[in-house]
This record gives structure tokens, C-alpha cells and sequence, in this order.
């Protein structure tokens, strides 16, 4: 008799510590509110030195700022990540500062070759291009290419010859020349020599890290719960033989699914080999993992110091920008007010 009571009050006490703890997880579910909006955006990560003048820093962070305003205007308005994404991306291609468009960095052969992605998670529609020449704005080819072809990506001359059906601006390669990406690659090709005459592998500096690599993108989820990813850029200096890095490589650099965006910027060919951006959305499911957790493991565990950095937006608007760089151009801002320029840690 004895036995059976303590039974029952054993029994009775398990539902009474079953209820509370679902009771405690639906407050913990109903405590996490789900923003309207958020915005991601980065110029791009590598050795950026700290001896920067204080106006250039200004100057930075003021373009940093301006780019994630267009995007901010879209959003609050109730506009889809989809523009905002693109229009941001625009602003950036479109100045000289940052490795996209107008300050794209030479290949060898002293030329430019540009290369852009843009992804909606929800449907995991992708457009990419590579090795384009003559487009203004990579990422909107891109755009168009998800929006109006039955394929994912057009390279080189097939690319160009995509662009000729719309009315896209064009320029010459000399629209894309600034002069301090032409003396990063004039150093370039100097160093090389010097290493072809040494016959040995020599550590590349702190600056011709800085110069070596560049992108930029942004990271979007609407009103509506769009959820959108886009990356832009002139890839590496010194690039051969028509080198494709990782942002249009879809899954790498560029990746949005129904849970994450994700842009990545630093080494390409490290990025890829880690299937950086569909490594962090099935982080994020399977194990399962916070955004936070997922940008770590990528950035801690799978990349090595120097690497790379990324920036993401989940579902519920939650925003990450995370570097094992010195530095990453970056800005985020959200629906609660938040908002956020910085270059360094």
C-alpha cells in the first residue's frame, strides 16, 4: 500500500515537473519576438590597418552608413529585402573605395572581371554571373538573371551576351580604373617576380593581404518575411587565367535559405572549400544552432585565422557580423532601432 502511494506521488510530481518545463519553453518561444526587419551589409574584411587617418576612418564609415540608409529606407517603408539588397549593393559597386564595380581590383592581365550572386531564401531562387566585363552593376545582371532565366549562372562572353537583352548600363574597362588598385597591382606583379627569381614561397605582408582580396554584400528579411542574400565583386588582385572565386559559387559566398542569408568576404578559395554559406544554414538545422553559434563554428572551427569574414540575417530578423580578419567594413540595423557602423572589433 505504501509502495503504491509513492507511486502515485512520484507519478504526480513528473506531470507537475512536465508542465512547468513545457510551461517555461513556451515563455522562452513567445519571448523571442520576431523583428519586422534587418539589414546586414559589409565593404569587406582583411588586414585593415588601425594607422588609417581619422578622416579617412570618417570617410569609411560615413559611405558604411549612407549604403545601409538606402537599404534602411526600403525596409521601414515596407519595401522587400530583394530591393534593398540591390540598391545597397548598387552604392557600393558604385564606390571607388570598395573592391565592386568602380573600384575593382586588375587581374593580370591588367583588365577587370567582375563577379555578383543574389539568393531569396524562401524559394532558394539564385541568379550568378562571372567574368563579366563591361556591366556597371554586377549584381543587378545577377538579379535579372534569377528573375528571368531558367539557369543559375552565365560566365565570361555568354554573361555579356545575357546583359545585351536588357537595358542595363554599360561602361568600358576604364570606368572601372582608380589609381590606388592600380598600384596594389603594379606591387603585385613586382612581388611575383621577385618570387619566380627566388624560386621559394614568400608570406605575403599585412598590406598585400589588405589589397589582395575585397567584396561587398549585404543580408536582408522583410516585412514579409523575404529573406535575401547578395554579393558583389572585382575578386582578387593579380587574378589569372579566369579565376572565379566564391561569391558566385552559390552555397560559398553567397547563400540564403529559409532559416539564414549569409555573404561572405576574404579568401575565396578557403571559403569554397568550406561551402562556408550552406555550412552555416545547416549548422543552424540540424544540429540545431543559434546564428550566433553557426557564424563561430564557420569562423572558429572550419576557417583559419585571416580568412574570412560574414555577415548574416536569420528569419526572426537576428542579425550577425563575425571576422577571424583584423577588420571587416560593416554596418547592421533593424526594426528595434538598432543600428550599427563599425570596421574593427
Amino acid at each position: 500500500m505504501k509502495f503504491g502511494k509513492a507511486l502515485i506521488t512520484v507519478l504526480v510530481l513528473g506531470v507537475i515537473t512536465g508542465a512547468v518545463y513545457i510551461s517555461n519553453q513556451q515563455e522562452k518561444t513567445t519571448d523571442t519576438k520576431k523583428k519586422d526587419w534587418a539589414l546586414v551589409i559589409h565593404g569587406g574584411a582583411g588586414t585593415i590597418s588601425k594607422d588609417k587617418p581619422d578622416s579617412v576612418v570618417k570617410a569609411y564609415k560615413n559611405d558604411l552608413s549612407e549604403a545601409l540608409a538606402i537599404g534602411e529606407d526600403i525596409l521601414k517603408s515596407g519595401g522587400s529585402a530583394l530591393d534593398a539588397v540591390e540598391n545597397v549593393i548598387n552604392y557600393l559597386e558604385n564606390n571607388p573605395k570598395f573592391n565592386a564595380g568602380k573600384g575593382a581590383v586588375f587581374t593580370h592581365d591588367g583588365g577587370h572581371e567582375l563577379d555578383a550572386a543574389i539568393m531569396l531564401g524562401n524559394t532558394r531562387e539564385a541568379g550568378t554571373i562571372t567574368g563579366v566585363k563591361t556591366v556597371k552593376n554586377p549584381i543587378s545582371l545577377a538579379r535579372l538573371v534569377m528573375e528571368n532565366s531558367k539557369h543559375v549562372m552565365f560566365a565570361g562572353d555568354g554573361a555579356e551576351k545575357y546583359a545585351d537583352k536588357f537595358e542595363l548600363e554599360r561602361v568600358n574597362q576604364e570606368y572601372f580604373y582608380t589609381e590606388h588598385r592600380h598600384k596594389a597591382w603594379k606591387r603585385a606583379l613586382k612581388r611575383e617576380k621577385q618570387k619566380d627569381a627566388q624560386s621559394g614561397l614568400m608570406e605575403l605582408t599585412p598590406k598585400e593581404l589588405k589589397e589582395k582580396y575585397g567584396t561587398v554584400g549585404a543580408v536582408a528579411v522583410d516585412k514579409e518575411g523575404q529573406i535575401v542574400a547578395g554579393t558583389s565583386t572585382g575578386g582578387m588582385t593579380n587574378k589569372k587565367f579566369g579565376r572565379v572565386g566564391d561569391v558566385p559559387i552559390i552555397g560559398s559566398g553567397t547563400y540564403a535559405s529559409d532559416v539564414v542569408a549569409v555573404s561572405m568576404t576574404g579568401w575565396g578559395e578557403k571559403i569554397m572549400r568550406a561551402v562556408s554559406g550552406h555550412t552555416v544554414s545547416a549548422y543552424m538545422k540540424h544540429k540545431p544552432a543559434s546564428l550566433e553559434e553557426a557564424g563561430s563554428y564557420l569562423l572558429e572551427d572550419l576557417l583559419n585565422k585571416g580568412e574570412a569574414g560574414m555577415i548574416a540575417v536569420d528569419k526572426d530578423g537576428n542579425t550577425y557580423m563575425g571576422m577571424n580578419t583584423l577588420g571587416m567594413f560593416r554596418g547592421a540595423a533593424d526594426s528595434e532601432g538598432n543600428r550599427e557602423v563599425a570596421i574593427w572589433e
